[in-house]
């Protein structure tokens, strides 16, 4: 069957997807401890500003604000019976807003980890995980996503029930990991790992990638290693804006405009297909990624040195496969912009 995010990759050999989501929410007032997903009933008019600064810088495809809307995190603040409500209307605002783009835009219905650590190790069992996922799932698909988006997970096991959970909701799903430990993910999947672990998933997602980890060097770093596995199906890249800073009370991400606008091309090289930003990446990042996807010519792929050259050093010397001679050399320098 046929699905717009299909038909769209079918057409373009980039997409550009969407920045932050809680870096914008806390520009308009979001203070820290506060549940997001409240804000889709709370504060309608502000979710569709954010979204609508989105669209208006030229993505493709934007996700919903429901990253935490899983009932684990949203009991946090009482609200676990409030699943299905806060996700359907968070995609419904976005459903009305992409329709009305006059160009075809992708709502994404956004999963994120429960915040919890799956059995063994921890006391989350598979069954529940699913549950959990399957619920959020449904109540974005009442709102009306095109596709469902996992992302930020560590743990495969994870990666696995929300697969599962996407596949009982009968939806088309894409999903990333974050890779922010040494080219690790926090519970220890490498770019190869998961490459494998996406082809041996009984639901497969449409597209599969990375996202937030460290900084823009790092992300594409794994973005080489995904490539050089040998992925049958499209990779995602979203990448943060620099790196975060303390300053003046709040985070701050170092990250031009102009710094994203050269990852944007970098990793449409490496070989992502679908390209955003994550944390710290506002509408002005997302409009001169814009430009540079459209005016700027596919080139080869660039080398790790092209990378850290352009964008700045890595955070560690391995890219976390064990097969980093030549590969994963440190570089501190200065970041550009």
């Amino acid at each position: 069957m046929s699905d717009p995010l299909s038909d769209l990759l079918a057409k373009r050999d980039w997409l550009l997807a969407d920045g932050a989501t809680g870096t914008n929410l806390f520009n308009m007032g979001l203070t820290a401890g506060e549940a997001p997903e409240l804000w889709n009933t709370d504060q309608p008019d502000k979710i569709r500003a954010l979204y609508q600064g989105t669209v208006d810088a030229g993505s493709d495809l934007f996700l919903t604000n429901t990253f935490g809307g899983n009932a684990s995190r949203l009991k946090l603040h009482g609200a676990q019976g409030r699943v299905r409500e806060l996700n359907r209307i968070g995609a419904g605002i976005a459903r009305e807003l992409a329709d009305k783009a006059g160009r075809p835009v992708i709502v994404a219905g956004s999963m994120g980890p429960t915040g919890e650590i799956m059995a063994p190790m921890g006391e989350l069992t598979h069954e529940r995980a699913v549950e959990m996922f399957h619920e959020q799932a449904e109540g974005l698909k009442e709102g009306g996503v095109d596709v469902l988006w996992v992302e930020t997970i560590s743990a495969p096991e994870e990666y696995q029930a929300a697969s599962e959970a996407c596949g009982m909701a009968g939806i088309p799903w894409c999903g990333t990991m974050s890779f922010d430990t040494a080219g690790r993910t926090m519970m220890g999947v490498t770019s190869a790992q998961m490459v494998a672990m996406v082809d041996k998933l009984s639901h497969q997602p449409l597209a599969f990638g990375a996202n937030c980890g460290v900084g823009a060097s790092d992300l594409l770093r794994t973005v080489l290693g995904f490539i050089a596995a040998g992925p049958e199906r499209p990779i995602i890249a979203k990448g943060n804006a620099g790196i975060p800073k303390y300053h003046d009370g709040h985070i701050h991400y170092d990250g031009t405009p102009e710094l994203m606008a050269e990852y944007a091309v970098l990793a449409r090289d490496a070989g992502a297909t679908i390209i955003g930003g994550c944390c710290g990446t506002m509408p002005d990042h997302l409009a001169k990624m814009r430009r540079a996807l459209e005016e700027r010519p596919r080139g080869p792929r660039p080398t790790l040195d092209e990378i850290a050259a352009k964008l700045g050093g890595f955070s560690s010397a391995s890219d976390g496969t064990g097969e980093d001679a030549g590969a994963g050399r440190e570089r501190r320098g200065r970041r550009r912009g």
